[in-house]
């Protein structure tokens, strides 16, 4: 019963154990990595922590790493499409105001304003049409300048 518990507890501390690894420079100048410390070579002790998981500090494969360039992409496209859409909206509805406030001016003038009745033959417009159409043209322009 003794060893086992003993067993077990050297099992659990294993994983928090760290490995030891040498840093050195060979003769030929490369920079050498090594779990046993070199000879008559001056040498640097690094000490590395296990993961803590199959995977866990590596980097991404490539493939994972293509699909998220791949999703920001596709991201930045879908920001730009919505805000050139919206930059459409916004022109056109600015178009419309301009529109509706040059028409209400015209009949805020007054004037002698004409209109074509059914024979193409232009027919001037009285007092009481100017005024429905001025009544009309304020409420559209009020609607298109609305922001």
């Amino acid at each position: 019963m003794k060893h086992i518990v003993i067993l077990a507890l050297a099992c659990a501390l294993a994983p928090l154990a760290s490995a030891q690894l040498y840093k050195y420079v060979d003769k030929d100048g490369k920079t050498v990595y090594s779990d046993t410390p070199p000879a008559n070579v001056e040498s640097k002790q690094i000490n590395v922590q296990p993961s803590s998981g199959p995977g866990a500090g590596a980097p991404k494969p490539f493939l994972a790493r293509d699909k998220d360039a791949d999703k920001g992409r596709d991201e930045a496209k879908e920001k730009a499409k919505k805000a050139e859409e919206t930059a459409k909206v916004t022109a056109a509805n600015e178009e419309r105001c301009k529109q509706a406030k040059i028409e209400y001016q015209i009949y805020a003038d007054g004037g002698r304003l004409t209109k074509y009745n059914d024979k193409g033959e232009r027919i001037y417009l009285g007092d009481a049409e100017i005024d429905a159409e001025r009544e009309r043209s304020q409420k559209v322009m009020e609607e298109a300048c609305r922001k």
